[in-house]
């Protein structure tokens, strides 16, 4: 606690300093400043640690950049081209790598883990780096789930990627680093650098502990850079909850000694300066250096449902601008936070086209946003059996199970959004059932066709831990069943309607019952569909007609639900 209290004092301090250098003057007694988070007009004194905001500055872009589970990302530049990974845990295919030419907006291109060959004794992927040296890209990671750390290689970031290849150091979430003398080094979450030797994955060193960090728990994630003579350690510290953050080391030798930035962290919420900010638990960075010789710094963060802590997107993928002066310190965005709304000037922007709300399922495979709980077992999903429908066959399994079930789903991405899809499902048994479901570490609220006494009828549950819940059973008629999941930030509900009919709504739960604080894991919600023959192969199949995700509008503020 001590050590904790001392950082955050050391970082007001300097934040201090900056905005006395800006030529901001204290407020005059009754006329506070405008602060982040404080509409124009006044409306309390604010918090006087928060960076100044000018209501006539333009939004030039919003974080989360990547919105949705895109969590401890990892950036390299090639020309003027950007690549981005992130972690996926127990999702399949794993790893994605996204393109940009601008660091705002994303296009998800590839995957570097889409073999099931390339992991056959399970998955469990944390964090990333990727890294472009001599004409290869590297990504190199932890499978927790066997076999410890490796990496793959490829020419083109959409793949295909290498088999992996394993290395002996141990930690988590390994960075790689290219020097100028030709030399590769590895370093992981245990701080310990060794050379390798990349074409064999052969470490060639004895390893050296170069820093133990500011004294902030789960020391992870480094990343070493090297800039006017120094090598720079950069980490994540303090656990990726609300105490997270960013701090950095230097050195004249890449061997060390490490003296650590007295103006640590570089990043985070956790201070006066970041409370009461929409997003919480920055951390897990990466720097990059622009073609236009900018700095920026991507990490992830998260955005609450509101009346506390809890998150249900994930951990999302943001972006920061960094001050980098000749032989001094990186600053990150003037005083270590960020906001939703960013005003600093970026490179040339260069959007992607918009993808579209609906998928009919006319295609040969799924779009890359889709993704299996591990390794699917191929005969459960068609696309072929039945043309222009995604037919879903459960097995025995179930997702309590935590083997392979029957889903395949895509990222919730927005806080306000309405999901729809229209299914035939005609159970034969009343162990089968199938539908749409919202899922986070195991924990799921589902909404159902399935048997009861002989009849089909849909039904709300909400499983999470121990707790179940069901709502009262509909009786259906015959035909396709149209499938309605709409949030609305601090809530989910749950509908369901037939032909013409207007839908009917059977449920509705608070979403923070789905939150990661409520429910533990690294991984952010899904949102897909389900099969199962609970503890029975599926004689039945579901078929799917189309798929609709749409975000929708926040209601304006103060408006009633606009928490």
């Amino acid at each position: 606690m001590t050590t904790t209290l001392g950082m955050a004092s050391v970082f007001r301090f300097a934040a201090s300093l900056a905005l006395v250098a800006q030529g901001q003057a204290p407020a005059t007694p009754g006329q506070p400043p405008m602060t982040q988070g404080q509409p124009p007009g006044g409306g309390g004194r604010g918090n006087a640690f928060n960076a100044v905001v000018d209501p006539r500055e333009p939004t030039t872009f919003t974080n989360p950049v990547i919105p949705g589970f895109f969590s401890d990302p990892s950036v390299c530049r090639v020309g003027d081209d950007y690549y981005l990974v992130t972690s996926t845990f127990e999702y399949f295919p794993g790893v994605p790598v996204f393109h940009s030419q601008d660091l705002v907006n994303w296009e998800l291109i590839g995957y570097a883990i889409n073999r099931t060959t390339q992991l056959t004794k399970g998955l469990n992927i944390f964090a990333t780096t990727i890294r472009h040296h001599d004409g290869t890209f590297y990504m190199i990671t932890t499978n927790t789930e066997a076999g410890g750390n490796f990496y793959v290689t490829a020419t083109n970031p959409a793949g295909p990627w290498s088999d992996p290849v394993w290395i002996e150091a141990q930690g988590i979430d390994p960075d790689l680093f290219f020097d100028d003398d030709g030399k590769t080094y590895v370093i992981s979450s245990t701080f310990e650098l060794r050379e390798i030797d990349l074409k064999t994955g052969t470490l060639v060193s004895e390893g050296r502990r170069l820093w133990n960090g500011t004294g902030g728990r789960y020391a992870e994630g480094p990343h070493i850079y090297k800039k006017d003579g120094f090598y720079y350690l950069m980490a994540a510290e303090g656990g990726t909850e609300e105490a997270h953050s960013e701090t950095v080391a230097r050195s004249k030798s890449i061997w060390g000694p490490y003296n650590s930035n007295p103006a640590n962290p570089i990043l985070t919420h956790v201070n006066a300066a970041g409370q009461g900010n929409p997003i919480q638990g920055v951390g897990h960075a990466d720097i990059v250096n622009a073609y236009d010789a900018s700095y920026w710094m991507v990490f992830h963060g998260y955005r609450t449902v509101g009346g506390g802590v809890h998150h249900v997107l994930g951990r999302e993928t943001c972006l920061a601008p960094v001050t980098w002066p000749r032989n001094a310190w990186p600053v990150v965005n003037g005083n270590g936070t960020v906001t939703v709304n960013m005003t600093t000037p970026t490179l040339p922007l260069k959007p992607f086209p918009p993808r579209p709300a609906r998928v009919d399922f006319d295609a040969e495979t799924l779009g890359l946003e889709w993704n299996y709980i591990r390794m699917p077992v191929t005969a459960s999903y068609s696309l072929g059996a039945r043309r222009g429908y995604l037919r879903l066959t459960g097995t025995e399994q179930t997702i309590e199970d935590w083997k392979t079930p029957t889903f395949v789903g895509r990222r919730l991405q927005d806080m306000y959004f309405t999901a729809t899809t229209q299914l035939e499902f005609d159970p034969v048994r009343p162990n089968e059932e199938a539908g749409m479901i919202l899922l986070n570490n195991g924990s799921h609220f589902d909404l159902l066709i399935k048997q009861s006494n002989g009849k089909r009828v849909v039904v709300s549950r909400l499983r999470f831990g121990s707790v179940v819940h069901e709502s009262k059973e509909v009786l259906l008629r015959p035909g396709p069943v149209r499938l309605v999941i709409k949030g609305e930030r601090s809530t989910f509900a749950f509908s369901y309607a037939q032909g013409a009919d207007p839908a009917v709504e059977m449920a509705k739960v608070d979403s923070k019952f789905l939150s990661s604080e409520t429910v533990g894991g690294f991984t952010g919600a899904y949102l897909g569909f389900y099969g199962t023959g609970n503890g029975k192969a599926s004689t039945a199949s579901a078929d799917y007609d189309w798929f609709e995700y749409a975000k929708n509008e926040a209601p304006p503020q103060g408006a009633r639900g606009a928490r």
